[in-house]
């Protein structure tokens, strides 16, 4: 919890934030990999979601984040330098990796602890990738990052005065003041680094690494504005570097290796020129700046505080005449973006600004637009009760109240709705954690993550989702052996996919295992007494036996299945969101688990209905189209039992208000009033209605915590007269009457 008299607290508060949101990329990026579809600007995205990391958990002192991260960043920077090959074995290290890093962030943000003997085993998966050599070079860098004062491989000597040794010595460099001679070949890199470079956790080693890598270099490290050490300021910048470079490659390649930093530090780079008679030499580099000098805009204002990383900025480039080779790029304010060249990428490429508000305040906005709303129908019921003509002032004014009331409501909604694509991260790791543990290779893969849900049915929907994502892991993919048997690759896949359908969220658990074993789930539900011996049910009712509670499969208890508490839990939690879920199963193919959500828990568009003197809401997504019957149409299948005919096809119809239990059967259907009902696996059914009033938008009520779960019923709402109606789940109501007698359940009642 953050502690309001802590100035450090909001600041620390909004590392992890951006921390959430690092990690989001950095499982887009590994992804990618995995998929084998990653090109060189993958690798540096996420290389700069661990690095950004790094750098702000060194701010905070977080000294066990900071020390994994730099591990990790460590055999990243091999992957972008060629030395590690990226292959499936390195990209699995890198997801565990991954792992705990988001483990070690949370735990940093709630004042935990991580698994140590986890993260050790990573380490050690880490430290083999590397290399002996190059991990005694790490743990060096570790122990002596100090991402608020001087860089870590700086090779200065503390103890008594600073005496300006030489610094990187494995790559030449010398102890020198800055010379403005011009090399005939190759390019003059002058590199000034800003203090604020330092203070988002970057570190001119890796840079000038990566000059190495491109040809032979040529380091002077100028230490001459270095004070003693009495007045040495941790956090300010003293050193710069003079570079030669010699290479085959372009301008543009040596510029693309500061393109983390363009705007934390001043950068010349002379091109391969011979300066001639009539042309003068380069300007010498830009002197280090003065202890009077203004300094650059630090990453968090008007504070002493350290700082948190920083989104990287572009690099940045001032067009200069042809006949003038040399290029500079000054600091930019951070708060300013870098501009770029006419030849990059446009401006609609650019991300958005963003500002981060408390949930509790949307919460409240939504509150109060469905108070709005409800108002606004009061308003409507009124004008309409004292007979105003349509075209009188009033009534074209509430019309317009009426336009913006929906326009508030649909950018309210907007601000709830969220992509399901962090959850769908969460779903890869339980996936890795899951199939390890049973010792089966088992991949997964998502689609439609871009889908967006209301915020409250993600964070309600990820407890079920684990269990189904176990689930098919630890029952429905076969182990290596029997996959191999059966002719399929030996590496199942279990298919996350999100979608709209009908106004709902559909979401789809599918694997390609050996499906549902419905002998098996038959003779247990029978020795478990859940159905009589000589039951005769069809393959549907056979599935929906994994449903009761109680149920399991597992010959075993494991730390995955066979503890009494599956699939029952799974769906009582989803029909508390008012969705509903199913089950599709093939032998031999695999299972598909599928989930329908409401797009929302606040608002919905809904049609006013009469039923038996009864005042229903049916919402207007589930209904294709009105119809009023003929003799013609309809079609009788028994005593009790009959449909209508919609064009080429025949519908079941349904009495809603028998099935609701409200009266008894009408005798006749010719002129009646049916609303064509779309499912989500596309079929349809009729429902028999008394009126239509209106069609209207209706504020959402749970009635859950009042009277549990009511068969038929969703939720209800306050119409505009103050009368309450209920909102129906017409769906919901097709399934309940499926398989039995139109009209032989009189007795439903809606309180239970």
């Amino acid at each position: 919890m953050m502690d309001e008299d802590d100035p450090m607290a909001e600041i620390r508060a909004s590392f992890f934030v951006e921390c959430e949101e690092l990690l989001e990329a950095l499982q887009d990026g590994l992804q990618t990999m995995d998929d084998g579809e990653a090109d060189d600007e993958t690798i540096n995205v996420v290389f700069r979601a661990v690095h950004s990391i790094k750098g702000g958990a060194g701010a905070f002192g977080l000294e066990e984040l900071v020390r994994f991260a730099h591990q990790f960043e460590s055999v990243l920077d091999g992957i972008r330098s060629g030395t590690i090959e990226a292959d499936r074995n390195a990209i699995s290290v890198f997801f565990q990796s991954g792992d705990i890093l988001g483990d070690l962030v949370r735990a940093a943000r709630d004042d935990d602890t991580a698994d140590n003997t986890r993260i050790q085993g990573v380490m050690t998966s880490l430290t083999g990738m590397l290399g002996a050599d190059a991990q005694d070079e790490v743990e060096e860098e570790i122990d002596d990052f100090q991402p608020m004062g001087l860089s870590l491989d700086l090779g200065l000597d503390l103890e008594g005065e600073i005496n300006g040794g030489p610094a990187l010595p494995d790559l030449g460099t010398t102890a020198a003041s800055p010379s403005a001679d011009v090399f005939e070949d190759g390019y003059t890199i002058h590199f000034l680094p800003d203090s604020s470079l330092y203070a988002s956790g970057n570190e001119p080693l890796h840079l000038l690494r990566l000059l190495r890598e491109m040809g032979e270099v040529d380091v002077n490290c100028d230490t001459s504005a270095l004070p003693s050490l009495s007045a040495l300021d941790e956090e300010k910048s003293y050193l710069s570097w003079t570079i030669h470079l010699t290479t085959d490659e372009d301008e543009d390649a040596v510029r693309d290796v500061f393109d983390f930093v363009a705007d934390l530090c001043t950068l010349t780079i002379t091109g391969p020129v011979k300066p001639g008679p009539d042309m003068p030499p380069p300007n010498a580099p830009p002197s280090p700046p003065k202890d009077n000098a203004p300094p650059a805009e630090p990453l968090i204002p008007a504070t002493d505080a350290p700082s948190v990383p920083e989104a990287p900025a572009a690099q940045a480039s001032a067009e200069l005449p042809d006949n003038k080779p040399t290029t500079t790029v000054t600091p930019l304010p951070a708060s300013t973006p870098a501009k770029k060249p006419a030849s990059s990428a446009p401006k609609s490429n650019k991300p958005r600004p963003t500002v981060r508000v408390d949930l509790e305040r949307i919460d409240r906005l939504v509150n109060l637009v469905g108070e709005l709303v409800i108002n606004q129908a009061m308003i409507s019921q009124s004008v309409a009760e004292a007979g105003l003509p349509a075209n009188s002032a009033v009534s074209e004014g509430l019309d317009e109240f009426m336009q913006l009331t929906r326009d508030i409501q649909d950018s309210v909604m907007m601000i709830r709705a969220q992509p399901v694509k962090s959850l769908f991260q969460r779903m890869s790791r339980i996936v890795r954690e899951a199939s390890s543990m049973v010792g089966k290779s088992v991949r997964l893969k998502t689609e439609g993550d871009a889908t967006e849900v209301d915020k409250t049915v993600i964070e309600r929907l990820a407890d079920p989702l684990t269990h189904m994502i176990r689930n098919a892991v630890d029952h429905g993919v076969e182990t290596p052996q029997d996959r191999i048997a059966a002719g399929k690759p030996e590496e199942g896949i279990v298919t996350l996919t999100a979608g709209h359908r009908s106004g709902r969220v559909i979401v789809e658990i599918a694997d390609d295992g050996a499906g549902i074993n419905r002998e098996r789930v038959l003779q247990i539900a029978i020795e478990k007494g859940l159905v009589p011996e000589n039951a005769q049910l069809t393959d549907s009712e056979i599935d929906n036996l994994l449903f009761l509670p109680g149920f399991s499969t597992a010959s075993e208890v494991s730390d995955l299945s066979g503890r009494g508490v599956g699939m029952d839990v799974v769906k009582s939690a989803i029909i508390a969101l008012g969705g509903r879920v199913t089950i599709l199963s093939t032998p031999g193919s695999g299972t598909t688990f599928t989930i329908s959500l409401p797009l929302t828990l606040a608002v919905l568009d809904g049609m006013v209905i009469d039923v038996a003197q009864q005042t229903l809401v049916v919402p207007l997504n589930t209904i294709t189209e009105t119809l009023t019957l003929t003799e013609q149409d309809i079609r009788a299948l028994g005593p009790q039992t009959s449909v209508i005919k919609v064009r080429d096809t025949f519908v079941p119809l349904l009495d809603l208000g028998a099935e609701l239990g409200y009266r008894a059967p009408l005798e006749s259907y010719v002129g009646a009033i049916v609303l064509l009902i779309a499912q989500e696996d596309g079929s349809h059914a009729a429902l028999v209605v008394d009126a239509i009033q209106d069609q209207r938008q209706v504020v959402i009520k749970g009635l859950q915590d009042t009277f549990g779960r009511v068969p038929g019923v969703a939720a209800a709402t306050i119409l505009g007269d103050g009368k309450i109606a209920l909102i129906l789940d017409p769906v919901d109501v097709v399934v309940n009457a499926d398989g039995r007698t139109r009209i032989t359940q009189p007795n439903l009642q809606l309180a239970g």
